[in-house]
């Protein structure tokens, strides 16, 4: 983990999961996710006490494990607040419900893992509560209310809402709960201005055109990959199955449900825009173009 400053009061942690930091005053600091687990929350309140700073709070952009691992550890050593956004909140106080949506039931004993549970967090809204010179903005499509974060600096992190070219090129299919809001996302990301912007899985950038443009065009070609899929009726396991060929990647219980449950965004996604429609018969749903 290596401590970058960008801004007046603005840093951030550069690491898998790029860590925010704010300073409010000489003393104390607002963290912004903290990486994947209780050894990413050891690290990052090492680096905070080598300054001098102490955490006063921490925002979680969202729920997702890799972003919100050290919460439980730094709250526990700090007594830190922690904000987060709506539904975000509901999931960062109690991390089973992850696994949960993901496998659509009680998940397997093989899901509850850090990288799809982590340790349960005391939360607070962040409507209302952030300090003085943060603003948060939605950031919704990757996660039910996910948010960015602007400070002062004119520095915006902005979570989850892009992936990096190596990531799309290597897996093709990322993360979505709602393909539709993610669309919005993109759109909304185009209208910015910033100085710097800091997704968490990309290196910095202070112009993030390309991003948005090859995170667009990867949505538009695996729509037209599951249209091309459904050409012919096909059950939800087939195309998944598909999918997973298409792109040579290789299931384990961790990709079953996320991509899975990519897979199943998109299909609702599909449906909603009127071009798949389903069937059932024989007790079997399938899908196909219109």
């Amino acid at each position: 983990m290596e401590l970058i400053k960008v801004g007046e009061k603005t840093y951030y942690i550069k690491n898998n999961t790029n860590i925010g930091i704010y300073k409010v005053n000489d003393n104390d600091v607002y963290l912004i996710d903290t990486g994947n687990d209780k050894d990413a929350g050891k690290k990052v309140l090492k680096i905070v006490a080598d300054q001098g700073w102490s955490v006063k709070g921490v925002i979680s952009t969202h729920s997702h494990a890799d972003h919100i691992g050290g919460n439980r550890i730094i709250q526990d050593r700090t007594s830190c607040i922690v904000l987060a956004n709506k539904i975000e909140k509901c999931f960062t106080e109690y991390p089973v419900l992850e696994p949960s949506l993901l496998y659509g039931a009680y998940p397997l004993k093989d899901l509850t893992n850090k990288f799809l549970m982590a340790k349960e967090s005391n939360v607070v809204d962040i409507e209302g509560n952030l300090p003085d010179g943060l603003e948060f903005f939605d950031l919704k499509g990757h996660s039910f209310d996910m948010v960015g974060i602007k400070t002062s600096d004119d520095v915006y992190f902005l979570a989850d809402s892009l992936v990096s070219e190596q990531t799309i090129k290597k897996y093709h299919l990322f993360f979505l709960y709602d393909v539709k809001e993610y669309i919005t996302t993109l759109e909304f990301l185009s209208t910015l201005n910033g100085k710097l912007y800091i997704p968490s899985h990309c290196d910095t950038t202070d112009n993030i055109t390309h991003l948005i443009d090859i995170n667009r065009e990867k949505i538009t070609e695996i729509c037209s990959v599951i249209c091309d899929i459904c050409n012919k009726e096909k059950t939800f396991e087939e195309i998944l199955k598909a999918v997973f060929d298409k792109y040579n990647l290789i299931m384990d219980a961790n990709q079953y449900v996320l991509v899975g449950s990519t897979l199943k965004a998109y299909l609702s996604y599909l449906y909603n825009e009127d071009r798949l429609t389903y069937n059932i018969k024989d007790n079997k749903m399938t899908w196909i173009v219109k």
